[in-house]
């Protein structure tokens, strides 16, 4: 499976974008997606999944960003609101086909298909 990311780019502080990923096959339905982000000099952090229905975020974006797929159109969202500089990084997106307990969500091993980076960058 390969993961096709875009959206990135240079926005001011309180604006938004939305990024993208799309499957080189139909999987979402049973996969699990996910987006994980990496700033200058960190660690490659979680953002969001969602899981069937169910979506977990981390605190830091947390009423901020929402993720979502739209299964007739094979792709994964992150809608990014209210970005802040500290936004500023490279996403991911990622994907497992397996049914990983909920803890393990959180986790970048978890995850066996990743998309090319994307660049967010915020900054006034």
């Amino acid at each position: 499976v390969q993961l096709q990311a875009s959206g990135g780019g240079l926005v001011q502080p309180g604006d938004s974008l939305r990024l993208s990923c799309a499957p080189s096959t139909h999987t979402f339905s049973i996969s699990v997606v996910a987006w994980f982000r990496q700033a200058p000099g960190k660690e490659r952090e979680f953002v969001a999944a969602m899981r069937r229905s169910s979506t977990y975020y981390a605190n830091s974006v947390k009423g901020r960003f929402t993720i979502s797929r739209d299964s007739a159109k094979n792709t994964a969202y992150l809608q990014m609101n209210n970005l802040k500089p500290e936004d500023t990084a490279v996403y991911y997106c990622a994907l497992t086909r397996g049914s990983p307990i909920l803890s393990s969500l959180y986790t970048s091993s978890t995850y066996e298909y990743w998309g090319q980076e994307t660049l967010v960058t915020v900054s006034s």
